[in-house]
């Protein structure tokens, strides 16, 4: 630093230490303002041990002034790459969203740990800052997801920079149902799990449809196939096919061709939690196409998955592990697998081809239909 702000600097510290023990909170505000312009000022050029010193004197003159001078100190430091961190952080904590609303919603100061920690504990008014960040992590958006009001949830899934885990799809999907401005926003959004997306489309209304089919004019026709009913149609939508997706099915095609596909391979797929390549695989061992599998594999009830695998000649062990698999990528609740097992054990394999028969032949009619 130059001679001149050295002595500005020497002065302050001066001024501050009489704030401190004996100023009023007028003064002290003041103080914080000259403070404040002295960091922004130099900012820049300030080492870590500087700014950790800029910290002490923040967190000691914010004490016992009023809001409106800490709502300007959290508007002044809130774009500054290198504010002082507990600062930031003491203001992100403040129960009134004109404190804490700027840092956090423009702050890159501010860690996953302390958004988290904000959006379990405060406001919506404070879930809402966040969810305008500039980029929005999955685990803070699991957050969202699960506590967010409709305006909040609206504000994450129009977040370009936000992401999501696969079980806050899933929770969007729940939150979406009766709701097509939320429907027709994660329907767009990229990366999004293709048994989420089935799930979305099947309960999505016409005026959904319609929307997705305009912000996909290439894929307009592939749309209303995609959305039949959820347990009688086979869905086929080439627009939610992801890269990852395409790539499950190579490798599933590729172990079957050369006959490495077999039942304990599907179960590692299930139990790593792999919905893509699970699909992929009970499809070529039952012999049904992916489209088919998909719309069995995504019933609410557990019926169709077993099916497949009383097709596929399956054990109990290998259902049990997909419809876990289900349970834990949708949310829902857990399936009543005694219930399950004892359908299972009593389905006969001349019983499931029939109904598989009945699966082709609704999947051959659709189209007309």
């Amino acid at each position: 630093m130059s001679s001149k702000s050295t002595a500005s600097s020497e002065n302050l510290l001066d001024e501050l230490q009489s704030t401190l023990a004996h100023g009023t909170v007028a003064r002290r505000v003041e103080t914080l303002r000259r403070v404040t312009d002295l960091f922004i000022n130099g900012a820049v050029e300030f080492s870590n041990e500087q700014i950790a010193l800029f910290d002490d004197v923040f967190q000691c003159l914010i004490v016992h002034i009023e809001t409106s001078a800490k709502a300007l100190l959290s508007n002044r430091l809130a774009p500054i790459d290198t504010a002082p961190p507990l600062t930031i952080r003491t203001l992100a904590f403040d129960d009134l969203i004109e404190v804490a609303g700027p840092v956090l919603s423009r702050s890159e100061r501010l860690e996953d740990e302390v958004l988290i920690e904000t959006a379990r504990n405060k406001s919506q008014a404070h879930l809402m800052a966040i969810s305008t960040r500039r980029v929005l992590s999955s685990a803070v958006t699991d957050v969202l997801v699960l506590r967010g009001n409709d305006e909040v949830i609206q504000s994450t899934v129009n977040n370009p920079g936000a992401e999501f885990t696969e079980r806050g799809f899933s929770r969007l999907v729940n939150r979406a149902e009766g709701d097509d401005n939320l429907a027709t926003c994660i329907g767009v959004r990229p990366a999004m799990p293709r048994h989420l997306y089935l799930k979305l489309l099947a309960k999505a209304s016409a005026t959904v449809r319609a929307r997705l089919e305009a912000a996909n004019p290439q894929q307009a026709g592939e749309v209303p196939n995609a959305v039949q009913e959820a347990t009688r149609r086979a869905r086929s939508a080439p627009s939610a096919i992801t890269q990852q997706t395409a790539i499950a099915h190579a490798l599933v095609k590729s172990l079957f061709d050369d006959g490495r596909l077999d039942e304990r391979q599907v179960a590692a797929f299930a139990e790593g939690g792999k919905f893509d390549e699970t699909n992929a695989s009970i499809a070529a061992l039952a012999n049904v196409s992916l489209s088919i599998a998909e719309s069995m594999m995504v019933e609410t009830r557990a019926e169709g998955v077993m099916i497949l695998a009383k097709v596929a000649g399956m054990s109990w062990l290998t259902v049990r592990a997909i419809i876990n698999m289900r349970d834990e990528l949708s949310g829902s609740e857990p399936t009543d697998l005694t219930a399950c097992k004892d359908t299972f054990e009593r389905l006969r394999p001349s019983t499931a081809q029939q109904v598989l028969r009945f699966h082709r032949m609704q999947q051959a009619a659709a189209p007309a239909a």
